[in-house]
């Protein structure tokens, strides 16, 4: 689990929950919000087993409990199945059946799409995969009102397209910090910024 992205998965869908025309009851809405929240950690369990070989390798997340060895790789697949099944059939049982589905999707998305096929593809991953992270104020929204309209679609394109125009800067930072450059020097050299980021990160690999 991801405490720091859960607590952002929080505060988007609260938005999309408070900015919706319905209003329901103050526990019902606290109860879908932490579904919605068991579901991003669930798909952050998920991440860090398929991931586990390449945390070990990185300083920024060599310290997960997998690397370290509070947990085993069986564990956490375990885990984040268990929680993405709690956290859909709990939203739908307390909100509605395009909530459950959206949670269901964001996570597959966030699994399949984002970790699974584009993460040792691409470092446009930030950019396709900010899709899962763009959801939760969608999510909000269908647990008051059932429906999608025009609110939560800009919600989302706000989220999308913060970050597909704020890639230039975060994925620099991001390879930097989790040293992809330095596992996949390839794909990150073929890319403008990476040209330009190169001298820099082979500083940091020297020193690593």
């Amino acid at each position: 689990m991801k405490p720091r992205v859960m607590s952002l998965v929080i505060f988007t869908c609260a938005v999309g929950l408070l900015t919706s025309p319905n209003k329901i009851p103050l526990f019902d809405s606290l109860i879908c919000i932490f579904f919605v929240t068991i579901g991003a950690g669930a798909a952050g369990a998920l991440n860090m087993w398929y991931e586990a070989d390449l945390d070990k390798l990185m300083t920024r997340t060599c310290l997960r409990p997998i690397p370290t060895g509070k947990i085993t790789k069986d564990q956490a697949l375990i885990f984040g199945i268990l929680l993405s099944i709690v956290s859909v059939i709990g939203l739908y049982y307390f909100s509605n059946f395009l909530s459950a589905l959206l949670l269901f999707i964001t996570i597959a998305f966030y699994v399949f799409v984002y970790t699974i096929w584009l993460k040792r593809k691409t470092p446009q991953n930030i950019v396709i995969g900010g899709a899962a992270g763009a959801f939760p104020p969608v999510i909000g929204w269908t647990i008051a009102t059932g429906s999608i309209s025009l609110e939560p679609l800009t919600f989302f394109l706000i989220i999308f397209f913060a970050l597909k125009y704020g890639s230039p800067i975060l994925i620099p930072i991001f390879l930097a910090s989790s040293e992809r450059a330095i596992i996949h020097p390839s794909l990150f050299e073929r890319t403008t910024i990476g040209l330009f980021f190169k001298p820099g990160l082979n500083t940091l690999s020297q020193e690593a």
